[in-house]
């Protein structure tokens, strides 16, 4: 991350730590967070686009910070999306979209002021760039008042020489191949359940036949052997930068409860490549 983004995600985090002794805590995503480095200069916020008006996107995306007694909005982008012109604007679309929700929930609120003010913020980071893929993750919340937020939880996997998105369906295009990795991602969703609540030294074994019933049925019909149910996913590359795995990622609730969090599992190229329609086996290990 370049150094004046941590300028904005650091403004935008005061802003937001003032809001949260206020309302209930989120639980940390699954995936690591970047070490701080030292802020600089952050650059000005950018105006909010005209209602119903998405910008087109000419050039590098720009960071947005707004503040107010209202709401604040954080959003981050890296840098070098302008080769990509078509996912450039498919990540810029979704941040318009975002923050038209939450216009469009403080202009409800009249003449009022929120006794916290309402938040959107937003991170998209560049997990894969390569000839052939380019994967980005977004992860942010939506805050319009209540205990916590709208967890925003998007994966975009583009093929960088078609210049298109692919998608899940494209993917694994048959019910029987959304069979196989369902059953594998369920299970193994369903051992790290298990090993989760068995942690619990505090839980009688009521209580622990209770949970596993409950996650097991929460897994069960969110990995539902369709590709809807697995559209977020990220490629996990071997050092011949082919697809050893993909991590399918389920946002809260999902699978699960909001304090569980974000949850994902991985599914090797073993599993996967036998189901993989056959133009896009070239991309994935053998």
């Amino acid at each position: 991350m370049q150094p004046y983004l941590r300028g904005v995600l650091l403004i935008a985090a005061i802003s937001l730590a003032l809001s949260a002794c206020k309302r209930e805590a989120a639980p940390a995503a699954a995936t690591p967070t970047p070490a701080p480095a030292p802020a600089l200069e952050t650059p000005p916020a950018l105006p909010a686009p005209p209602l119903g008006e998405p910008p087109k996107v000419t050039g590098e995306l720009q960071d947005v910070l707004e503040t107010s007694n209202r709401m604040v909005v954080g959003i981050t982008y890296p840098r070098g999306l302008q080769r990509y012109p078509g996912l450039a604007q498919v990540l810029s679309d979704y941040s318009f979209a975002r923050r038209q929700e939450l216009k469009r929930e403080v202009d409800a609120l009249g003449n009022d002021n929120p006794a916290v003010p309402y938040d959107l913020t937003l991170s998209y980071q560049k997990l894969v760039d390569t000839p052939e893929l380019v994967a980005i993750a977004a992860d942010g919340d939506l805050y319009t008042g209540g205990a916590h937020g709208q967890p925003l939880v998007m994966r975009y996997v583009w093929l960088a020489k078609e210049n298109r998105m692919l998608t899940a369906s494209e993917l694994i295009p048959t019910s029987a191949g959304w069979a196989v990795i369902a059953n594998y991602a369920r299970q193994q969703l369903k051992i790290a359940a298990k090993e989760r609540i068995e942690e619990d030294k505090a839980l009688t074994t009521e209580e622990v036949a209770r949970l596993m019933s409950s996650d097991g049925k929460s897994i069960d019909e969110g990995t539902a052997a369709k590709p809807e149910n697995f559209e977020h996913f990220e490629p996990l590359l071997n050092s011949q930068q082919k697809v050893r795995a993909l991590r399918f990622v389920f946002p809260p609730y999902q699978i699960g409860p909001y304090a569980y969090g974000v949850q994902f599992i991985d599914v090797p190229s073993a599993v996967l490549l036998p189901q993989v329609d056959p133009a896009y086996r070239g991309l994935f290990a053998p």
